[in-house]
Order: structure tokens, then sequence, then C-alpha cells
């Protein structure tokens, strides 16, 4: 087993005092100062914000991904213009620890110490947490590796504690449906048309959908669909002329469910209002390569499974990088007033980010290397 990153503790912290909720300048100066202090590589700053640091070359390309933006904290978790860092029973607390700032500092110091026959890239995205903003104006810019290991969480999946690895991940489709009417006075309901009545046929046409699911290096994935508002009417007394509904989709690779039904209605419309699209490994040798890493960094078996949540795998995965998702953060952690991780998982993601990447080279077994 590889011994312990040098000062991965140190700069978990230090990242995730930085606050990173609405400008992730200050996260992403840290994240390069260290970058060109610790490596000698090619770092860069894109003009989304992004930073992205290359060592070696040499094909294939493998990237360690993160993103240094967070959602904001709630009031316990800040103290003055920073975060509260506290670290209790082998945990660190607070915003960012598991989502993902851990992860970013496994990676980023196993982007420093590996040794390797590939091109290794590290990146750290802006804009995650608001629809993948970052990653998707890399890919732009031409931002392709060949693969990547995404470090969103992956702990306690199979089993609490381990570490496994995801081939595959749901997107989010958020759409909105619009029943149109004409308005009348309420004591005269033949003079109007109700739109909620015509929203409520809407929903009932969602509400009859199938579920779309596929399969995915053996392990099934199955999306949803979902009503989740519904606003319409201005008084009492009117009959509505307008009434919207949200619906919640979550999508499963390759399949989408038929939404585009409702506008068979009379009134309806349908608009996408956001489309964070899944992922799906489509390499096992490389799924069973990062496995192995995972199960080589830890005394329990991890396993390949499949994630409930969107992550910037999504878009990379579309523009044709072949991905799995694997990082500290377990279900439950992101996003709430306890946030918190391991630390010695921590510690493991970098164990496992720093033997895939010096397992991966043009002799290894992966299928289209």
């Amino acid at each position: 087993m590889q011994t312990p990153a040098d000062g991965i503790g140190d700069l978990t912290r230090d990242l995730v005092s930085i606050p990173s909720h609405e400008d992730e300048t200050d996260a992403g100066d840290a994240i390069e100062r260290w970058l060109r202090v610790e490596t000698d590589a090619d770092v860069t700053r894109d003009d989304a914000g992004n930073v992205i640091a290359r060592r070696g070359t040499g094909e294939p390309s493998l990237a360690l991904v993160g993103h240094h933006d967070v959602v904001p904290p709630a009031e316990t978790q800040t103290a003055g213009d920073g975060y509260v860092v506290e670290e209790r029973d082998g945990r660190l607390h607070g915003r960012g620890t598991a989502d993902m700032k851990g992860a970013v500092a496994a990676a980023m110091c196993a982007f420093r110490d590996a040794a390797i026959d590939c091109e290794l890239v590290f990146v750290s995205f802006v804009g995650e947490e608001q629809g993948g903003i970052g990653a998707r104006a890399a890919i732009d810019a031409d931002f392709s590796p060949d693969y990547a290991v995404v470090g969103e969480g992956s702990t306690g999946y199979s089993a609490p504690g381990v570490t496994d690895v995801a081939v595959a991940h749901k997107g989010r489709r958020g759409s909105t449906l619009v029943a149109g009417g004409e308005a009348a006075h309420a004591s005269e309901v033949e003079a109007g048309t109700n739109a909620v009545y015509r929203a409520c046929d809407a929903v009932d046409v969602v509400r009859e959908l199938t579920f779309p699911t596929t399969e995915v290096l053996g392990h099934e994935l199955e999306g949803s669909v979902a009503v989740t508002e519904i606003d319409g009417g201005t008084a009492w007394n009117v009959i509505p002329e307008r009434c919207t509904v949200t619906v919640d989709e979550r999508t499963v690779p390759d399949e989408r469910a038929p939404l585009e039904r409702v506008t068979e209605l009379d009134g309806v419309t349908w608009r996408v209002d956001q489309d964070l699209p899944p992922m799906a490994c489509d390499d096992p040798g490389f799924a069973d390569l990062v496995l192995d890493a995972a199960t080589d960094a830890q005394e329990a078996t991890p396993e390949h499974v499949v994630k409930p949540h969107a992550t910037d795998a999504g878009w990379l995965a579309a523009a044709g990088t072949t991905c799995v998702v694997c990082g500290a953060a377990e279900p439950g952690e992101a996003h709430t007033e306890t946030e918190s991780v391991s630390l010695a998982v921590v510690e493991r993601c970098y164990r496992i980010y720093r033997g895939v990447a010096e397992s991966i080279g043009p002799a290894d077994r992966l299928d289209n290397s």
C-alpha cells in the first residue's frame, strides 16, 4: 500500500476554509498556487475560471476531475468572512468537505505524486452546482481527455464506509408544462376555459408515463418522472387562464420519458428548463482498472455501483470521455448543515487516484486504448 500523501489533511482544511458559493476565484487561486509550487506541471486558468494542470505525454490521457464551487452554507457553517472547519472523530466538518473539496485535495496530491506513463490531467471546474458551467466551457474549448475519474461521492453505496466505483449515474431534465385557457367570472363557468383543468389532464399524462430504464455494465439504472409543483389562478372567483406544472425527470443513458405527449392536449405546451446529462461508462476495461485500484486501496471489497445524482461526468461522457465516478462523499452528506468527510477516506481516495494514474498506459488492458 502506498505511503500517506504529504500534506493532504492541511490541504483539505485550507480548501474547505475558503468561501466559494458566490465567487470561486479565491478557491481557484489557492488550487492554482499549490499546483505551481508543488508540481512542475503546465498549469492554466481558463476564461471560465477552471484550473487545469497537465503533466506527462503520450496516450491515453487521464483526467482527475473535481469542482471547487459549493452550495451556500448554513449559518452555523460560517464565521466572519470564512467557513467554519472543525475536525472531530476523524472527520472534517464544514461546507464543501464532502462535496467535494476533500476529493479535490486527494486528486491534487495524487496528480503531484503519481509515477505515470500517460498524460495526466488535473482539473477543478467552477459552476458545477449551477449546472456544469465550468465543464461545459472547458468542453467547448476542446477539453477532451480519453478517460476521467470524477471525484464525486461513491463511498457507502455497496456497504457503509466502502469506497465504490460508480459506472453510471442518472441525469436530470427539468420541464415546465404550461396550460392556457380563457378567463371568465367563476359564476359563469361556461364562458371561460379552465387552464387548471387542462393542467390536471397534463398531470394525468405524466402520471401514466413508464419510467425509463437501461443497463450499464450489468447494472440496471431506472429513471423517474414526477410532478413537483403546480401554480395557477389569480383569484377565488376567476376561471384561471394559465396554469404551470413543474416536472422533475431523472434520466438514464439513451432513454427519455415521452413527455412530448402532453402537447397532444389542447392548450398545453412543454418546455425544457434544464437537462443535465446522465453518464454511462463505455469501457469495461477502464471500469475494472479503477475497481482494482479501489480494491488495493482498502481492506473492504468495493463494487461497481450506479449513482442517483448528476455530476460533471455526464457532460464529459456526452463529449466522448470515458468516465467513472469515485470519491469520498457518502450518501446524505452533501449540501447539509452537518456536512463532513472522513479524513481516512480522503486519504483512501488519494491512493485510488494515484493507483489509477500509475496503472493506465499504452500497454494496459483497456478496450479502446
